[in-house]
């Protein structure tokens, strides 16, 4: 794996259902910019907020929309290890590419469970595994050490999405510790440490970004040898990345973007305890997406 998967947000319609009709359009926006893949029930999707049945139709609906002209990976992650599988098994089952796993939050959680975790998610299913690196929501903080042993010991887990920050060393160091192995590292925060995490090696970006074009530029300067263009393209724009990356707001930010790019319908359709948009929060994007042309 590598480029640009771009995680897919859960738009809402105004009585709080899933808005399929936009995510569809969502999707041929992003195919249109130019993505390798995409991630479903991702965390930008708000899959804390939605229930198992939303599960099932946003799965569907992902891969009915995509209809096999680029790979999706799916999130798996389950608060132990049964509900997990169940979630990989019907993710291969509906012609996932893959499956995204972050550790199971449970109290005292060591390395050695963690890395039992993922090996028995290899024995169960056929199809790769993305280790998900984001403490924040597993509240687990996975060492180089580990995400290097669960690579060379699992050998269909070798493909690491990045949310650990500082990314960039910590690819690095995680560099360091394969260098006789094939993997494949994604940052995600945004998009907004890229040229960084692509100097210490990461192999692309799994981020649910409105504007994932400006990603594939970024790469694919970067994959040609344009190291120099690729980080005056990642300059250029990390401002939107950066504003769009807010803790709490983000996601509405996120989606009213979208909006403006007509590909949601309903921007408002945020689920608690997200907070909405206010009135200085819409001027500064106005702001933002006017000066940069978007």
């Amino acid at each position: 794996m590598r480029g640009v998967y771009s995680v897919l947000p859960t738009p809402f319609s105004p009585d709080d259902s899933f808005d399929s009709e936009s995510l569809r359009r969502v999707i041929e926006l992003f195919i249109e910019d130019g993505v390798s893949g995409f991630t479903a029930l991702g965390v930008t999707s708000e899959v804390d907020r939605i229930t198992d049945r939303e599960r099932d139709a946003i799965l569907e609906a992902s891969l009915r929309h995509v209809d096999g002209r680029v790979p999706v990976v799916v999130g798996a992650t389950g608060p132990g290890l049964h509900i997990c599988l169940e979630r990989c098994r019907a993710a291969e089952s509906a012609g996932a590419a893959g499956v995204m796993v972050s550790p199971p939050r449970a109290p005292r959680c060591n390395s050695e469970a963690v890395f039992r975790h993922f090996a028995r998610i290899a024995d169960t299913i056929s199809i790769p595994i993305v280790i998900q690196d984001f403490p924040p929501i597993s509240g687990y903080h996975m060492e180089a050490d580990l995400l290097a042993r669960i690579c060379r010991e699992v050998p269909s887990a070798r493909t690491i999405k990045l949310e650990d920050a500082p990314t960039p060393f910590k690819t690095a160091r995680i560099r360091e510790r394969t260098a006789d192995i094939e993997i494949a590292i994604f940052g995600g925060l945004g998009g907004a440490y890229l040229i960084e995490e692509l100097i210490s090696g990461a192999t692309g970006a799994m981020t649910g970004f409105a504007y994932p074009r400006l990603l594939v530029e970024v790469l694919s300067q970067w994959d040609a040898g344009d190291r120099d263009g690729a980080a005056a393209s990642f300059y250029r724009y990390a401002p939107v990345m950066r504003f769009e990356f807010q803790q709490a707001i983000g996601m509405a930010i996120r989606k009213e973007m979208l909006r403006r790019r007509g590909a949601i319908a309903h921007p408002e359709g945020i689920r608690a305890p997200a907070a909405a948009l206010d009135q200085p929060t819409r001027e500064a994007t106005d702001r933002i997406l006017t000066h940069f042309g978007l």
